[in-house]
């Protein structure tokens, strides 16, 4: 909407509604587009990123697995996110839910549908594995390779301590940049374009992260992943799970509530300033009317004919309300009615 279009009243525009219309390009969607776009995104995440961690240790060569994990997630953002808004990950989604960001009815159909899509990914790598004559029995100790554990599961022995402290930590992180590149104050385009502009950003994080977290506990941050690989693990994988869903849910909700109360002195410096220019254009609204001049008056010469003289008016020196309304004051010579001033 153009400037020119918008309606006045005094001397002010009356701006548009700031939600007049959908930012993701004109469509709406409901639970079920946004559950479906969160499964897909998460059965990418898990299909790409573990089955680059069973496959490539198996033929060696490649790339890492925090790598295809950072990837995965890029374009899944980018695809999905302007549906959803590109969690796939319920700490993400509980951290945005925190933040204010994501509102809290989606909280739990996300959840879910990030869960059923991270299983369903592992799950076709199961069946894939099994399937094969010469690794077939192998498949329970392939899929315990990508488990998150501690202690005597933990790729380096970290306790549990150290494990749950890394946890949070990746995880409030990770958050934290997602609400910083997701951000509706990142940018002025449109949903999908705010999705794209923070996947890469996203997807960097989270393969760093991972790459810090591995040696640790074999990088978990995200409960959906590490539930669908426990299903396929062995016992030990179940008993420890615990922490790769405590660990990561508290670290999004440090970073929700730190985004929250920035969010909110941003809002509250937002409308102090429009108050206060809103207090400064009252004052401008109003017109307050101009003192006429006083006229001046000027000795006039003795005519030939009189005796006396008669006061002449400076034409220069009259304000607006000093001229004669209608001519008048002013007389024709050859009639003597009021006529009109050159």
């Amino acid at each position: 909407m153009s400037s020119e279009s918008l309606p006045l009243s005094g001397a002010r525009a009356v701006a548009p509604a700031r939600d007049a219309a959908p930012a993701n390009g004109g469509y709406n969607y409901g639970f079920v587009g946004r559950a479906v776009a969160e499964a897909i995104g998460s059965f990418l995440l898990l299909f790409v990123g573990i089955g680059i961690a069973i496959f490539g240790n198996t033929a060696g060569g490649g790339i890492g697995s925090p790598l295809a994990f950072g990837l995965a997630l890029a374009g899944a953002m980018a695809a999905f996110g302007f549906i959803s808004g590109g969690h796939f990950n319920p700490a993400i989604t509980l951290g945005s839910a925190v933040a204010g960001r994501t509102a809290w009815k989606f909280v739990l159909p996300y959840i879910l549908a990030q869960l059923v899509g991270a299983v369903l990914g592992v799950a076709i790598l199961w069946v894939v594995i099994t399937g094969h004559d010469q690794i077939g029995e192998q498949a329970r100790q392939f899929l315990t390779g990508t488990a998150n554990g501690y202690e005597e599961h933990s790729t380096n022995l970290f306790p549990l301590p150290s494990a749950l402290l890394m946890e949070v930590v990746g995880a409030a992180l990770l958050t934290a940049v997602f609400l910083g590149a997701a951000s509706r104050k990142a940018g002025t385009g449109s949903r999908r374009s705010v999705a794209v502009s923070g996947a890469f950003a996203v997807g960097v994080t989270y393969a760093v992260l991972l790459t810090v977290l591995v040696p640790v506990t074999n990088g978990g941050i995200n409960p959906a992943r590490s539930t669908a690989v426990a299903i396929f693990s062995e016992g030990w994988a179940l008993e420890q799970l615990w922490l790769f869903w405590v660990a990561p849910l508290l670290g999004a909700v440090i970073a929700g509530l730190i985004f929250r109360s920035v969010d909110m002195t941003i809002d509250a410096h937002s409308n102090n300033a429009a108050a206060a220019l809103d207090e400064d254009t009252d004052d401008t609204d109003t017109v307050k009317p101009v003192a006429a001049k006083p006229a001046v008056t000027k000795p006039a010469k003795p005519a030939s004919d009189a005796g006396s003289t008669t006061p002449v008016v400076d034409e220069e020196a009259r304000g607006f309300f000093d001229k004669p309304a209608g001519g008048a004051g002013t007389t024709r010579p050859e009639d003597g009615t009021p006529g009109n001033r050159a």
